[in-house]
């Protein structure tokens, strides 16, 4: 969400009582940190700075110091190891969650004491994992008991519940909330994320060498494209995308672009969210097996 997630975004989303959270380098800088922290305190959702702790960040400390003060809910780590962060982060009591790829990614994320996992699954915008969702948390909870979050491919509330049946505590929705009103995407970028199907989303290593996924170019907005153009998949590895000027690519958005039809405030697109949830749940009570069902259990069940 690097260039997406405005304040204006991040206050709406918790004026609407759920967690949100941000890049914490889309402020400008440290000093703008703390004006955004200031601004969203006392809302009734949490907000959870997104801090990139890899070496290359010359803002890490800084930033680090500002989210202390604030002694936010938590924060989300990404982009490398959070093991110089957590025991500053825990002595205040914030909690720390670790976005993982892989499950060398969850050993090493709970030797050093995080206490929540965000897995990053195939289908996550930008940046993305590589492993089935569905795979990932069967594979993460024999090793794991604590708090588990599904990043990529959450559409909409029936996936949000799919995916708390299968394991998972929590849920991400990013793309989503790029096409809102208070994001800080372009509205090229808005439309193009309305018009892409999900054959629209490619993975690619064009940007900075690491695959990424992003919207194809020249999706043409007001419908959606059918069709699929022949791309080459690289070798999935962690990293963090930068579009490049000179690349064909300009937006990256995940799976779920397939679900957005149209930009929406963040409070109707929350509020959508919560009403197909609740559907979701109410459809999903037990029913009884229909007459062609069971003639097609006794048939396999006589082989």
């Amino acid at each position: 969400m690097t260039g997406v997630s405005s304040y204006e975004l991040v206050a709406a989303a918790a004026s609407n009582g759920i967690g949100a959270s941000f890049p914490v380098h889309n402020a400008d800088s440290p000093v703008e940190v703390d004006r955004w922290l200031s601004g969203v305190r006392g809302l009734p959702g949490p907000v959870m700075p997104n801090l990139v702790v890899h070496k290359t960040n010359q803002r890490l400390n800084d930033d680090l110091d500002v989210i202390i003060s604030h002694r936010v809910p938590a924060v989300i780590t990404s982009v490398g190891s959070p093991r110089d962060i957590v025991q500053p982060l825990h002595d205040v009591g914030i909690l720390v969650f670790s976005d993982v790829a892989s499950m060398r990614h969850v050993q090493r994320a709970i030797a050093v004491g995080v206490d929540g996992l965000v897995l990053l699954s195939a289908g996550a915008g930008g940046q993305t994992g590589w492993i089935n969702p569905l795979v990932f948390v069967r594979a993460v909870r024999r090793v794991w008991d604590g708090p588990l979050v599904l990043a990529g491919g959450i559409t909409d509330g029936t996936s949000m519940l799919s995916a708390l049946v299968a394991g998972y505590d929590l849920v991400y929705m990013g793309t989503p909330f790029i096409a809102t009103q208070e994001s800080a995407a372009e509205q090229s970028y808005k439309d193009a994320v309305v018009a892409a199907s999900v054959d629209d989303i490619m993975l690619t290593s064009e940007l900075t060498g690491l695959p990424a996924n992003m919207i194809r170019p020249a999706v043409p907005v007001g419908h959606r494209r059918g069709t699929v153009g022949d791309f080459n998949m690289g070798v999935l590895s962690e990293g963090h995308d930068s579009p490049d000027a000179g690349s064909a690519f300009r937006f990256s958005a995940g799976h779920s672009a397939a679900g957005v039809d149209g930009v929406l405030s963040a409070s109707d697109l929350i509020a959508q969210v919560e009403t197909e949830y609740h559907a979701a749940r109410a459809l999903a009570r037990p029913v009884a097996p229909t007459k062609s069902f069971d003639g097609i259990s006794r048939t396999f069940g006589d082989r």
